[in-house]
């Protein structure tokens, strides 16, 4: 099946959740617009009030399946065509500045969390295919990190599941807890991005949290995110050697398949272009067709209002994806989430927030 048709058929099937996600996506705009006057306005962003719209109807009402897979379009396929327009904010300088001081970051904070999640499963006697998703998916990718890594341990459906819950749960907390930590603290728009970027599990979740706080942030987590995505497919690799090593066994053939190189793998599409818009904007800055900045466009009036509308283009389908994260963040499978998977999480979530906050305030890395 080709993109195209995969593509057509996802839009056909999911037709209403989209017109379900489009609903909630607007009426959490206005509603912000009511309060964008009130003390309250830096804390309650428009993203904020459409995760919550969309987790309170999507857990009050039941949905059907085709809603649910328009939610799901827009949190996979809306948010990521979101990122890609993201980056004509962006020149490759931007990203390779803060892309190398993220890759430092990144490095750290995910040794430091598999680490804690290896200690925190044997401590609270939680099986090692479990604590080792745990730790992946709050190291790295959320999610999609213990989805592909799941087939390489060997993981079963219900290891996959209570890792799936403990991440999202705590991707949950980060969305409400974190704007009101950094205002608290005083963080700046770029400190609060590299710890969104660093600390955050899931994609959706990061680009929520960073955007909640400001657009500078944003700018920042996502490129952060996008670095630590570009080593989940290593990381899978070195899991499954690491795991047919310690039980002294070749790998299975479905884990051989998950587990083999490819460049599709190593670098997701929508990293690439993302990076393939900051290459636009660096190339039309220096052909000076695009202006440097949009605020001071000089003679360069219609091209930055053309940056302009791709902007706001960006800005309403990542509050599209994110009205679709709260649609789909189904309540009752957190509450079944076992004691010892949530302490082995909440261990390694404590750890590498506090280790990022503290490598960004105190070491040149947030500098």
């Amino acid at each position: 099946m080709t993109f195209i048709t995969e593509l057509k058929k996802e839009i056909t099937v999911g037709w209403m959740g989209l017109h379900l996600v489009l609903g909630i996506a607007i009426v959490s705009r206005f509603l912000h617009g009511l309060i964008s006057q009130s003390v309250l306005s830096k804390s309650i962003s428009e993203i904020l009030v459409a995760v919550f719209l969309g987790l309170y109807i999507g857990n009050a009402f039941p949905l059907s399946e085709e809603i649910r897979a328009g939610a799901k379009f827009a949190l996979q396929r809306l948010l990521r065509l979101g990122i890609i327009l993201l980056g004509l904010r962006l020149s490759l300088q931007d990203v390779a500045a803060t892309g190398l001081t993220a890759f430092v970051l990144v490095i750290i904070c995910i040794s430091a969390a598999l680490t804690l999640a290896w200690i925190a499963g044997r401590l609270f006697n939680v099986p090692i295919k479990l604590a080792a998703l745990i730790g992946i998916g709050t190291a790295i990718c959320g999610n999609t990190a213990i989805v592909a890594t799941a087939p390489v341990l060997e993981a079963d459906e219900e290891e996959m599941g209570f890792a799936v819950a403990t991440i999202t749960l705590f991707g949950l907390l980060a969305v409400l807890f974190y704007p009101l930590i950094g205002h608290l603290i005083g963080l700046s728009d770029r400190a609060f991005g590299l710890w969104a970027g660093t600390a955050v599990n899931d994609t959706s979740q990061v680009v929520a949290v960073s955007a909640i706080y400001s657009q500078l942030s944003l700018d920042i987590a996502t490129v952060v995110k996008l670095t630590r995505n570009t080593l989940m497919a290593p990381l899978i690799i070195l899991f499954g050697l690491i795991y047919t090593r310690a039980l002294n066994r070749p790998m299975s053939d479905s884990a051989t398949r998950a587990a083999r190189f490819g460049w599709a793998k190593l670098v997701p599409g929508f990293v690439l272009g993302f990076l393939a818009m900051a290459l636009i904007r660096t190339l039309g800055v220096a052909a000076g067709i695009l202006p440097q900045s949009v605020s001071n466009p000089g003679d360069l009036q219609a091209a930055a209002s053309l940056l302009k509308t791709v902007d706001e283009i960006s800005k309403f389908l990542i509050l599209l994806a994110l009205t679709g994260v709260g649609l789909n963040t189904n309540l009752a499978s957190l509450r079944r989430l076992g004691l010892k998977p949530l302490l082995v999480g909440t261990c390694v979530a404590l750890l590498l927030a506090v280790l990022s906050l503290g490598l960004i305030l105190y070491t040149p890395l947030g500098m």
